[in-house]
């Protein structure tokens, strides 16, 4: 049940409500609703004395399962990481090294990204490998090594927490905590986390169809955190021509189905490198609140994926590119400027009619 209070609610609604939950069992969530009032989320049902309360502008029996991660709970959320404001603005840019390597070469990472345009700086610090015989990360050192990269740059950082007995220390250091796509489904994590205290980037599972991956979010939601960030990074199919295939249709579509900002990562979304700059300027253009990006002075190098990590110089181009991009739509949707249809008009030259409306 989603109960939305009016901004000038009395406090004596609110905790009526939280009783009546307490009362039967059931949890109860209350969360912003962006407009200055509130929602209560109730798992499960309260009395239809509710809708007469004080303050009760809303109420709703029927709803999504992930009912606080959806859009009928409030309007499209902002989530704060740091000074940095992921959604309902310029689409945000985290960039950084798949693994941390070093104290010198993340900090040198770190100045290169924000010259290019990142505002959050990601590195592993705790790495999950296929391979058990791979880089597993540095672990604390690593996290340490993020916080003098921070203290440097002054840019908040991302970073993966892959086990229950990790989330204080890693909490401790981190400005947001990463779910990786291998965790998504450990529930255990995920309510850790959602208590935590830090906002959470929750990458998609790459088998997980949407439904999941919202309820995961709601796992988040329902034990303490309202700053959720969904992150698409690519699922797998039967085509083995690339690592994953990025799915740029959850973008928009998701945006009708929940109010958290969605950002993608088009370097694990594809495994290659080469095709990191097109599917960034795609996921952006399709309505993405950001970039995820995996970036090395030399990538081939690299402790870890390599093969699908870019330039500091290909990060800025990605940058440069996405702003002209939106810049251009926006001025199309502020001009509402109609094309003509070039299809019927074979006696006219293509550069004619666009020098026309130019």
């Amino acid at each position: 049940m989603l109960i939305s209070l009016a901004p000038d609610a009395p406090e004596s609604t609110r905790q009526r409500l939280l009783a009546a939950a307490i009362e039967r069992g059931l949890k109860a969530r209350v969360l912003a609703d962006g407009q200055g009032g509130e929602v209560v989320g109730i798992g499960g049902t309260l009395g239809p004395d509710v809708a007469r309360m004080p303050g009760v502008i809303r109420v709703q029996a029927v709803h999504k399962p992930y009912m606080l991660a959806s859009l009928e709970a409030r309007s499209p959320s902002t989530v704060m990481v740091g000074d940095v404001a992921i959604g309902n603005g310029p689409p945000v840019v985290m960039a950084g090294p798949c693994s941390i390597e070093s104290r010198e070469n993340l900090i040198e990472i770190a100045h290169a990204a924000k010259a290019a345009g990142a505002r959050i700086l990601r590195g592993g610090a705790f790495k999950p490998r296929t391979s058990p015989y791979s880089f597993q990360g540095l672990g604390e050192e690593g996290l340490t090594y993020l916080a003098a990269a921070r203290e440097a740059t002054g840019m908040p950082v991302v970073t993966e927490v892959m086990e229950v007995d990790q989330v204080d220390l890693v909490a401790s250091y981190a400005d947001m905590l990463q779910i990786g796509t291998r965790n998504m489904s450990n529930f255990s994590l995920l309510k850790r986390v959602g208590a935590a205290g830090r906002p959470v980037l929750l990458k998609r599972g790459f088998s997980a169809t949407v439904d999941e991956w919202l309820m995961s979010a709601e796992y988040l939601m329902a034990h303490g955190t309202a700053d959720v960030v969904l992150c698409e990074r690519g699922i797998r199919t039967f085509d083995s021509t690339f690592r994953f295939n990025l799915d740029l249709n959850v973008i928009p579509g998701i945006k009708e189905l929940t109010h958290l900002p969605i950002i993608v990562d088009p370097c694990h979304g594809t495994g290659r490198r080469s095709l990191v700059k097109p599917m960034s300027l795609a996921g952006i253009a399709a309505g993405a609140d950001g970039l995820f990006l995996e970036v090395h002075p030399e990538p081939d190098n690299a402790l870890s994926d390599g093969y699908q990590t870019i330039t500091p110089a290909e990060l800025a181009k990605i940058v440069r590119l996405s702003r002209a991009m939106l810049d251009a739509l926006k001025e199309c949707e502020d001009e509402q400027t109609a094309i003509p249809d070039v299809v019927h008009m074979p006696e006219v030259a293509a550069e004619e009619i666009f020098a026309s409306i130019a």
